[in-house]
């Protein structure tokens, strides 16, 4: 019994101690965690305290004052976008009536001078070869070649010039007093026809010049000659960095005007006796064909043999329209077609003829001239029949041009017969030289019909462009670097292979190669100037009499698109809204996320992104899965016609990292007698209103009723307006900065006599008929009436703008007065004391920005704030704050650069952004007046937020200082701006913590919002092999014998070299390899312990770069957004272990998140995130063939000249090669000689 006691007394001691050890361990565990209420303390507090900073170090209560007389003003759309289109098409009849003038100039001179000889000793601006005295010799030109030939004919040297720079050209060396001549290097400027055009257009310098004067605003001028030479005004040295490949003839401004769209089928004949130099020639002019063609034009490409083929699969039975992605992926494809078979010309005729007849019955392709390309080395017979019966019957719509290919061809008659009787062109090449001159030689057949009727002179707009470069060239570019990639890979292996072959060495490299392909700032984009051109054709306008109809060329000028941007009045527009303006096929031509620019190179297809491809609507779509009613908006915009919609979007910022959401209205009016249409982008809510000066404060009018008042004094230090905005702008003058030209204006401005300049208009053009243009008296008499212009406007400002932009000078020059003067609080030393530098600023909506540093540095190397960003409304933290003032009117939106893989973010010099927007309202209405904000360095908001979160209510709790416990401040897209690992910061949440941000989504804290990238660049690997095979005679057989004789030699030499090298540790310079795609068993004597000959050959591999070709593509990213709907309901909620392990609690007037996490509870293996770096999407097609099945809609060209009844009357339809007839001419001459001694 005694026993049975002992034994329960033990177990009810041994229960009570347990029962102490669990309590204990509770007790332990609740000290050890965070409450929520903590966390909404810290929270309070330290929103409440940065609030408090804000409101002191902003002066934003008196920045509200300064606008307390300013009006509301309701922002019409529709009134705005007419206001502008009327603007713009002010500006295109300016540059049209230019262009006019040379054009009328350009046929009269040609019809009197064409035929006047040249002197032997003339002498012209050859643009390559003239010398200035600003030569810059890192740039380089074409070399003309030095040819040492007895009885070589000297011709007269270039005329040289004084060049000086001009601002109005790019900072170009020009001289505005006459033109040059630009000759393409295939073209001799010696040869008969090129050298008359050249003399006889010199006169028309005297029009450029009073174009100029008459239209300052005017760019580069020029004409065109259809024999290859282009005169431009100003007068410059022609620079072309690495070669000179620029020929006019092939820019979009010359082929559009030069003949009306076409649909054009390119047949190729690939049967067997089409190998070597043949089917190299038959590329090349395949090539040179698709060159010729644009935006307006379709083609299709096919080879036959025995089988009809389309050269891309998926463009079968259809034509493409000829953008540069389609013209990219036909040329690369001809790589690709094989030589075999006989040759089935009846079948690939019969399918080019039906094709075009089912476009032209249906009204598709270009749906004007038509046209057959067949380029073949021979044809048995004239296929007489197929032209009857799929050309002939309907009047010869197609026309037929036949490319004969080869020396060894023994009959050209029938070849030449099907171009003659289908009203084409014949050409013969046995060379790839003459392939250029000889293709374009379709151009002027084409052209034939605008010619003879001569009254109509169409006037083309061309798509956007880049004018410094050709769009070839980018590819050549990126192989140049690439090629300078690999030479650093191969000096840095031989310096030290075994740090190059290291795992860490090769991650790193890796590492660099993925930034490069997923980098989106378009750096680099100063280099190119886009711009659109407006020209026309010239024509000759002598009789027919040699039945020739001839065109002389293309008279035109540019437009960059920078000047048409500033008359779309962005202040008017206001922040986060914007204009832009679409192409007759839905492509952009001016918009403000347009990115043409990829690592300092043009995106092969930057010239055809589509409307609906920059503008994101918010409808959670898939790729290119595109909504009915956004194709039916843009349709309606294509159309040109004036209507308004209201739609949901969504937009990006800083480069891609940022989202944003709302609803937009679109406002549009087609631009008359232009193929363009302008749309304005109106936000929602705060967008309906506008800031306006009050009436009674016109600034010519104040400056002479105040004695001693001048606008100038409201601006002195630390200001600075948007650079791109056109407040005011002298043609005759220039300036340093933006800010001097305005302080010039508002000298100006406050000066008796001071007339605001209407808006300029075209004089008036008188047109006239046909040739009998010439008739207008003597040509002296003309040159002198010319000579005449109409007077100029020295200046253009926009009065709206420079009121708005003295209103808020005037009103908030004390914004300069130093914080300390004007603050009455006692804890304004204590503020700056505690925060150090703090950089306050004001930017208004008229562009004006200002600055203040606390305390003032006389000295800092670091750009100023007004200098760094500069663009006010454009800036990401103006915009962010506008729209954080519809979330919260009182918050602050807090910023710091982000941190990436790419560019990592040095944190010991980072500084924070805070902003708020200042509203002005009338009662009901308010609108957007200014944004203001602050900077300081981002370790005084790290020790703010550890002070705060290191204490707590009670004297013994758990703080963020616990090493179990980690603390975020995160903003309202998921970016990390304070963290107590400093590495950290401007990190994106979800790759620090993408458990946590997983559970936040699901929680609907944050959204995701699906971006689609549709003007990504991807990388293809580039094949390096050619698969062609080398025709061995016995020459070529001793010629591999002598070089596998000194290679083996070499070899053998080389291998005593190294061994006694690698013996001593010699160490050797770097020798640079040659055709090292191939070399893979190079050994590198720099080793001290070579490893064996097999691991030698893998190593080798490492060294060796992808080699890649940049390809349009489309890339999706998911980007973040705070959802602050019922967010407190959201975030309310207790930590629970570690299936909840963390508080998230918004930072009371700011846009940051304070997140708290238990570091005990490990990051969850398998959280699939969605990324926000970029991947490609992966179609089931290339995007070319995607794009062409799911054909977007398009308006046609209302201009089509395509046929015309004298065409008959012209007989001249086919050329031979030069070679063949020197050939000829060479028999006539022996036949001769034979003849005589016989």
């Amino acid at each position: 019994m005694c026993n049975r006691v002992g034994i329960v007394l033990s177990l009810l001691l041994f229960l009570s101690l347990e029962s102490r050890d669990c309590s204990a361990s509770s007790q332990y565990d609740a000290v050890n965690k965070i409450s929520l209420n903590t966390v909404q303390g810290w929270a309070v507090k330290l929103g409440t305290e940065l609030y408090h900073f804000g409101e002191f170090i902003t002066r934003k209560k008196e920045v509200q004052d300064s606008f307390k007389s300013a009006q509301i003003e309701s922002r019409d759309g529709e009134k705005l976008v007419q206001s502008m289109a009327d603007d713009i098409r002010g500006m295109m009849e300016l540059k049209i009536s230019a262009v006019k003038r040379i054009v009328e100039a350009a046929e009269n001179m040609a019809f009197d001078k064409q035929n006047e000889p040249v002197p032997e000793d003339y002498q012209f601006y050859n643009s390559k070869e003239m010398e200035d005295l600003y030569e810059d010799l890192s740039m380089t030109t074409t070399p003309e070649p030095e040819f040492n030939m007895e009885n070589w004919i000297i011709r007269p040297p270039s005329k040289n010039a004084h060049l000086l720079q001009n601002p109005h050209f790019s900072n170009i060396p020009v001289n505005i007093n006459f033109s040059s001549v630009h000759v393409p290097t295939n073209v001799y400027a010696w040869a008969t026809e090129v050298i008359k055009g050249i003399h006889w257009s010199e006169g028309l310098d005297t029009h450029f010049m009073n174009n100029y004067q008459s239209d300052p605003t005017l760019s580069w001028q020029y004409f065109g000659s259809s024999t290859g030479f282009m005169r431009h005004y100003p007068a410059m040295k022609w620079r072309a960095d690495p070669v000179d490949i620029y020929d006019c003839r092939t820019r979009a401004w010359y082929m559009e005007a030069a003949a009306s769209p076409k649909d054009v089928v390119i047949l190729v004949d690939r049967s067997g006796s089409m190998t070597g130099q043949r089917r190299d020639i038959a590329k090349h002019v395949v090539t040179n064909i698709l060159d010729t063609l644009g935006n307006n034009d379709f083609v299709s490409v096919m080879t036959f043999a025995d089988t009809v083929e389309e050269i891309v699969p998926c463009f079968e039975d259809s034509l493409v329209q000829a953008t540069l992605a389609n013209l990219r992926e036909l040329k690369l494809a001809l790589d690709n077609f094989e030589t075999n078979e006989i040759a089935n010309f009846s079948a690939a005729l019969t399918r080019a003829f039906e094709l075009l007849e089912i476009y032209r019955n249906n009204s598709g392709g270009a749906n004007c001239n038509q046209a057959i390309m067949l380029v073949t080395d021979g044809v048995p017979y004239n296929y007489k029949e197929l032209y009857e019966r799929y050309n002939w019957k309907y009047d010869t719509p197609v026309r037929v041009f036949t490319y004969l290919i080869g020396r060894e061809v023994a009959d050209v008659r029938e070849v030449k017969w099907m171009a003659c009787a289908n009203r084409g062109y014949y050409v013969h090449l046995s060379t790839l030289a003459e392939v250029r001159e000889r293709v374009l030689e379709h151009v002027n057949v084409l052209a034939r019909p605008l010619v003879l009727q001569r009254e109509k002179h169409p006037v083309v707009w061309t798509p956007v462009y880049a004018n410094v470069t050709d769009p070839k060239v980018a590819d050549y570019l990126w192989e140049q670097r690439e090629r300078a990639e690999q030479k650093e890979r191969f000096m840095s292996q031989r310096r030290d292979k075994v740090l190059f072959n290291s795992e860490k060495e090769q991650n790193r490299r890796w590492k660099i190669t993925q930034m490069k392909q997923g980098q989106y700032s378009e750096l680099g984009n100063s280099r190119y100037q886009l711009m659109t051109s407006v020209s026309m054709p010239v024509y000759d306008l002598r009789h027919n009499e040699m039945r020739i109809a001839r065109l002389l060329g293309v008279a035109g000028t540019d437009v960059p698109l920078s000047e048409i941007q500033a008359l779309m009045t962005p202040y008017k527009v206001g922040v986060n809204g914007y204009a832009f303006m679409v192409t007759n096929n839905g492509y952009i031509l001016i918009h403000p996320d347009l990115r043409p620019v990829f690592q300092q190179i043009l995106k092969p297809s930057y010239n055809s992104v589509d409307m609906i491809e920059v503008e994101l609507f918010d409808d959670d779509r898939s790729p290119r899965n595109f909504s009915k009613e956004l194709t039916a908006l843009r349709k309606e915009i294509i159309d040109q016609k004036t209507g308004n919609k209201a739609m949901n979007v969504k937009y990006h910022m800083d480069d891609m990292k940022r989202v944003g959401r709302g609803k937009k209205h679109y406002y549009w009016t087609g631009i008359s007698d232009s193929p363009f249409t302008l749309v304005v982008t109106i936000p929602e809510n705060y967008g309906r209103h506008r800031i306006t000066p009050p009436p009674t404060d016109d600034i010519h009018r104040l400056s002479l009723t105040s004695k001693n008042i001048s606008a100038l004094q409201y601006l002195s230090d630390n200001w600075s307006v948007h650079p791109d905005w056109l407040y005011c702008r002298h043609y005759e003058r220039t300036f340093s900065t933006p800010e001097e030209e305005l302080l010039y204006f508002l000298e100006r401005v406050a000066k008796p006599g001071w007339r605001w300049p209407a808006k300029p208009r075209p004089p008036e053009h008188h047109k006239n008929k046909g040739h009998e243009r010439h008739n207008e008296g003597t040509l002296e008499a003309r040159e002198r009436k010319s000579s005449n212009p109409p007077p100029r406007n020295e200046y253009y400002c926009d009065h709206g703008l420079m009121q708005a932009l003295v209103y808020d000078a005037r009103n908030t020059a004390w914004f300069n007065k130093s914080i300390s003067e004007s603050a009455s609080d006692e804890k304004a030393a204590e503020f700056i004391q505690r925060f150090g530098y703090i950089v306050a600023f004001l930017a208004t909506h008229s562009g004006l920005t200002r600055w203040q540093m606390h305390p003032p540095k006389e000295h800092n190397d670091k750009p100023q704030f007004g200098k760094q960003w500069p663009r006010a409304i454009d800036e990401v933290w103006y915009r962010r704050a506008v729209e954080q003032h519809g979330v919260d009117p009182l918050s602050y939106v807090y910023s710091v650069d982000m941190s990436t893989d790419r560019s990592p973010l040095n944190v010991s010099a980072a500084v924070v952004t805070a902003a708020h927007a200042v509203f002005h309202g009338d009662g009901h209405r308010k609108a957007p007046a200014a944004v203001v904000g602050f900077q300081f360095k981002h370790e005084r908001l790290s020790e703010w937020f550890e002070n705060i979160t290191s204490s707590c209510e009670h004297n013994k709790c758990v703080t963020c200082m616990n090493n179990n416990w980690e603390c975020y401040l995160v903003d309202n897209n998921g970016w990390v701006i304070v963290s107590k690992e400093t590495k950290h910061t401007g990190q994106f949440f979800g790759k620090i913590r993408p458990d946590i941000m997983m559970k936040l989504v699901e929680d609907e804290v944050f959204k995701t919002v699906h971006i689609v990238d549709y003007q990504a660049v991807c990388f293809r690997e580039k094949k390096t092999t050619n698969p062609a095979t080398m025709l061995l005679t016995p020459l070529e057989n001793l010629r591999l014998i002598m070089v596998w004789i000194l290679s083996t030699t070499m070899w053998f030499y080389n291998s005593i070299t190294v061994g006694l090298s690698q013996a001593s540790s010699y160490p050797f310079d770097y020798v640079a390899y040659q055709n090292y795609e191939n070399d893979d068993e190079t050994d590198d004597p720099n080793v001290s312990k070579p490893p064996p000959r097999i691991l030698e050959r893998d190593f080798e591999k490492l060294v060796l770069i992808n080699r890649t070709r940049p390809t349009p593509c489309d890339r999706e990213m998911y980007l973040y957004q705070l959802d602050y709907k019922n967010l407190d309901e959201k975030l309310n909620k207790p930590a629970k272990e570690c299936e909840r392990p963390f508080y998230a609690q918004v930072v009371n007037y700011t846009n940051m998140l304070l997140v708290v996490v238990d570091a005990l509870c490990s990051v969850k293996e398998g959280v699939m995130l969605p990324s926000i770096d970029a991947t490609e999407v992966q179609y089931n097609e290339s995007l070319p063939c995607l794009k062409h099945m799911h054909p977007l809609y398009r308006k046609q060209p209302t201009s089509c000249i395509r046929n015309h009844t004298e065409e008959s009357n012209v007989q001249m339809c086919g050329r031979g090669c030069l070679i063949q007839q020197s050939i000829i001419l060479i028999i006539s001459c022996l036949i001769l000689v034979l003849n005589l001694f016989t």
